[in-house]
């Protein structure tokens, strides 16, 4: 009991909602949705993925929330607590570990592509230049040994600077910070956008759906999108989760982050299709939207300067409130399971992350042979972690509530202890119990025959 009453927690419920929206609203967001949605139909894309964030991200976010209250613990020590000694369930904590560590090394080689992009916005050096040689300037940084791997400890670095302080000195203070100041970045670029000739032909794209484009492979890409973009499936929920008051209400939490993180990934391809369509440039370009197309788009504004700097800030707060997540996820377990300091918590998970980071940048250079099952380590720790480790550490949590857990703990947490009267709760208890299992393993098995 002593362990408990020295635990970490959220100060207030801003705190709450804003290191969860955090952890949610990431790269994931403004940098993948925007690339997933132009190569899947644009506004198809976005009906089928609000469908699954409803029917199956917020019951999924419910669930890690109350695990990880329920236990008051990192995942494995959530699942070794509430499975009572039976073995196994734990394996699904270190799942969530090893996924948030793994997601983590290629994580901060993005994040490390977003600092350089800062850098590169400073010194105004995408002025006059074409999208040739933007593109040719961004594939000579990756190729680079030294730079592209400065960028990334600078990021690391930062991120251990606020996660050695703890819950509520560090996470929920920059927090409230950070995402106030991303909202108006988002809300500038957005009206910036929408001001563009031709702006209006980006807006059909992205909200009029086109409903034949929607198939399997749509299907898969937005539950993987989910999973990413919700923190789902890699302990990062389970984690904040334990730190939440046992007077705060899960489900409005829930509500709140799974909508906050929704809005803004919309407002995200507000700011991108309007403005690729204006600039003639094709929606499904892909990861270079972000890292090229746009500098290019910006350079050829009014303002263009202002813009593109506010842009790459508005993604470096992005990765940085998400990587705080992950970087929780290893230094919860470090410290709860194997006793460490929070200090060596987190040099120890820094430092592992740098080293396997640096696998994950240079196998990205051209004459690279870093590969891992034919893909390069980058895009191989992409795919394990998004088509196993997070779909099956989804799969698991919520077979885990819903048919191990006790029906009246899960009630317990979801009212906050009969406090709160929940009607919601057996809607919730059965699509946790059965259908998000079935819905999540028929998905899981589609992706690999597809």
């Amino acid at each position: 009991m002593a362990e408990k009453k020295k635990r970490d927690h959220f100060g207030s419920k801003i705190g709450i909602i804003a290191a969860a929206v955090g952890s949610a609203v990431g790269l994931g967001n403004i940098y993948r949705f925007p690339c997933m949605a132009g190569e899947n139909g644009g506004g198809a894309f976005l009906i089928v993925y609000i469908g699954i964030v409803l029917a199956l991200g917020l019951p999924m976010m419910v669930s890690e929330f109350v695990i990880g209250r329920r236990s008051q613990r990192n995942p494995v020590g959530a699942f070794k607590t509430l499975a009572s000694g039976a073995k196994g369930w734990p394996l699904i904590g270190y799942m969530g570990v090893l996924c948030g560590f793994l997601i983590l090394t290629f994580y901060t080689t993005v994040a490390g592509w977003t600092i350089e992009s800062v850098y590169k916005s400073i010194i105004n050096y995408y002025q006059g230049k074409n999208l040739a040689e933007i593109e040719q300037g961004f594939n000579d940084s990756i190729n680079m040994t030294f730079r592209p791997l400065l960028w990334q400890a600078v990021f690391i670095f930062i991120s251990a600077f606020v996660i050695v302080k703890g819950i509520e000195k560090g996470i929920e203070k920059y927090s409230k910070i950070l995402m106030p100041t991303l909202t108006v970045i988002l809300i500038i670029l957005c009206v910036k956008s929408l001001m563009l000739p031709g702006a209006f032909e980006g807006m059909k794209f992205l909200f009029k759906p086109d409903f034949s484009k929607i198939d399997g492979h749509v299907l898969i890409s937005a539950l993987g999108q989910v999973f990413f973009s919700m923190s789902l499936g890699m302990g990062a929920l389970i984690t904040y989760g334990s730190y939440i008051s046992k007077k705060d209400n899960l489900v409005t939490t829930s509500l709140m982050v799974g909508l906050s993180d929704t809005f803004v990934a919309i407002l995200a391809g507000i700011i991108i299709f309007p403005a690729a369509f204006s600039f003639g440039i094709r929606p499904e370009a892909g990861p270079s939207l972000a890292f090229n197309t746009l500098p290019l788009i910006f350079n050829q504004m009014k303002g263009g300067y202002f813009f593109c700097l506010i842009f790459f800030i508005l993604l470096v707060i992005a990765a940085w409130t998400s990587a705080l997540s992950l970087f929780e996820v290893i230094v919860s377990y470090l410290t709860e399971e194997l006793k460490l300091s929070r200090r060596k918590a987190t040099i120890y998970s820094s430092v592992g992350a740098f080293i396997i980071s640096i696998l994950a940048a240079m196998s990205l250079h051209n004459d690279s042979s870093l590969t891992i099952f034919g893909f390069t380590v980058f895009d191989g720790l992409d795919k394990i972690t998004s088509m196993v480790l997070m779909t099956l550490g989804g799969l698991f949590t919520v077979i885990f509530l819903g048919w191990k857990v006790k029906k009246q703990d899960f009630e317990d947490e979801f009212t906050n202890g009969g406090i709160v009267n929940m009607r919601l709760k057996k809607i919730f208890y059965f699509i946790i119990k059965y259908l998000a299992p079935v819905a999540i393993a028929v998905i899981m098995v589609s992706q690999f025959i597809i």
